[in-house]
């Protein structure tokens, strides 16, 4: 087991990392709904003139 593992030790940094930006970025995206922004845009919903067809809010 310890020879498949320093095998692919490449792949599984790589598996890792890319897997820390992915969980980052839908925390950013689970903290913004909590604080009531869009996640899909930075402006917020208050100057939206589709407030009110918003999926976010």
């Amino acid at each position: 087991m310890l020879e498949a593992i320093t095998g692919n030790a490449g792949t599984i940094i790589v598996t890792l990392v890319l897997l820390a930006i992915v969980g980052g970025i839908v925390a950013g995206i689970i903290s913004k709904r909590r604080k009531g922004q869009s996640a899909s845009c930075s402006c917020g919903c208050d100057g939206c003139a589709k407030t009110d067809d918003c999926a976010a809010r």
